[in-house]
């Protein structure tokens, strides 16, 4: 079962007495996707989707780059409160990285375009797009680095490096999710679980340099 990860609702075709600025961001998301990139829409594009004039575009939005931008950071919030409270919801280091790992990649296969979004602008668009990824994979990192050192308390494992162990964690899981975009349906259960494996080595290795640490301060 996938999550919606857009909070905006799509609108019909057609002129419109007023327009928002969620109707705008609506429809561009409406014309992006796995193969659409939010650098190759036009504004006019846009409009004609949103059912405005293009110069209302203006009453909302300075450019596209401020409309690309604020379809990132739509896109980050709204996947951080998905895979953070099934994050929230786990007890142990392996629950959190499954479920985690499975919202995430249910996300690819969903109809939402939002993840599309972060994977993509973070590899083909402008830097001022790359730029927004980055702020977003840093909140995902903060994020994680709390949930890290709360389970290794609860638990009483070793955590090394927790910052490092998050931004580990984070780069992998949205690398392999941008060449995982283009996988067939029947190919996501295999991608969930070696991404499950490749999170668990991470976290397996970063408890052992925590022992090693602490067994040379005893001696």
């Amino acid at each position: 079962m996938t999550h919606s990860l857009s909070p905006v609702q799509v609108s019909a075709p057609g002129r419109k007495p007023v327009i928002t600025r969620e109707d705008i961001l609506a429809a561009a998301l409406k014309l992006v996707g796995p193969q659409r990139s939010v650098s190759s829409l036009s504004l006019r594009e846009v409009a004609r989707e949103a059912g405005i004039a293009p110069n209302s575009f203006y009453r909302h939005f300075h450019d596209m780059d401020e409309l690309a931008v604020a379809l990132i950071e739509l896109a980050g919030r709204s996947l951080r409160d998905i895979i953070g409270a099934a994050r929230r919801r786990a007890r142990t280091d392996a629950s959190v990285v499954r479920s985690s790992i499975e919202v995430f990649v249910a996300q690819l296969r969903s109809d939402d375009r939002l993840l599309h979004i972060l994977l993509r602008e973070g590899n083909v668009g402008s830097d001022a797009f790359k730029q927004a990824v980055e702020r977003q994979l840093t909140f995902f990192e903060e994020e994680l680095t709390h949930d890290l050192i709360r389970l290794a308390r609860a638990e009483r494992t070793g955590l090394y490096e927790p910052a490092l162990t998050a931004k580990a964690i984070t780069r992998l899981v949205f690398a392999i999710g941008a060449t995982g975009m283009d996988l067939p349906d029947e190919r996501q259960a295999e991608l969930t679980e070696q991404l499950i494996q490749m999170v668990r080595m991470i976290v397996t290795g970063t408890q052992t340099l925590a022992a090693q640490d602490k067994a040379q301060v005893a001696r």
